[in-house]
C-alpha cells in the first residue's frame, strides 16, 4: 500500500487547491519564508508587465505556516499533474518533498513548490513598497495581482494563521489603489 499523498500549500493553494483533498491541517515548515520573490510573467503578471507571485525562498531560521492538505485516496497521480501544469508553468519553482509539522503533533512528508534562487524570474530582496507598487499595477491570466494578495492575507487570517509581512503589504496596497481612485476622481 502506498503511503498518502500530501501537499503543503502556503498561497494560493491554502484557497484553491484545484485537487481532491480528504484532509486539511494547518502545518508548518521549518527552514523557508513565504515571500513575495518570484516574478509573475503568467497568472499574475505578463513578460512586459511582471507582477509577483509567493514562493518558499530558504532562509534558515524561518518558518512558514500554511495548510498540508491529504490528497484523495486515488487522487494522487491526477493531482500531481495537476499541479505540476499549475506550478512548473515556468520552471521557477521546484518540486521538493519535506517534511511539515502538522498542528495536530504529527510529521507528513508533502510535496511543496520552492522557489529556484538561481532562475531568471526570482526576485528576492525587494523592499516592501517596491512590492507593494508591483502587486498595485500588475494582472495577469488569473487577474489582478492585488487579488491574489487580498485572499491569501484573508485566507491566512480566517484560519488564524499571523504573517505580519504579508499584512502590513496588503495594507499598503490598498493605500496605493485608495490613492489610485482618489486622483481618477
Amino acid at each position: 500500500m502506498q503511503p498518502p499523498l500530501w501537499v503543503f500549500g502556503y498561497g494560493s493553494l491554502i484557497w484553491d487547491p484545484g485537487f481532491a483533498v480528504a484532509e486539511r491541517q494547518i502545518a508548518r515548515l521549518d527552514g523557508w519564508r513565504r515571500s513575495f520573490c518570484m516574478w509573475s510573467i503568467h497568472h499574475r503578471g505578463s513578460v512586459q508587465d511582471p507582477g509577483l507571485v509567493l514562493a518558499l525562498d530558504r532562509a534558515a531560521e524561518a518558518r512558514c505556516d500554511g495548510v498540508a492538505f491529504r490528497v484523495a485516496e486515488g487522487a494522487e497521480a491526477a493531482t500531481l499533474a495537476a499541479l505540476r501544469d499549475r506550478e512548473l508553468i515556468s520552471s521557477a519553482y521546484l518540486e521538493e518533498t519535506l517534511e511539515v509539522a502538522l498542528r495536530d503533533g504529527r510529521s507528513v512528508i508533502a510535496v511543496t513548490y520552492v522557489i529556484d534562487p538561481d532562475h531568471a524570474q526570482y526576485c528576492g530582496g525587494l523592499s516592501a513598497d517596491r512590492q507593494a507598487e508591483i502587486i498595485a499595477a500588475a494582472s495577469g491570466g488569473r487577474g489582478p495581482n492585488r487579488d491574489y494578495l487580498f485572499s491569501t492575507a484573508r485566507h491566512l487570517a480566517e484560519l488564524g494563521i499571523r504573517d505580519t509581512g504579508l499584512e502590513a503589504l496588503a495594507a499598503r496596497v490598498r493605500e496605493i489603489g485608495d490613492r489610485s481612485a482618489a486622483h481618477r476622481a
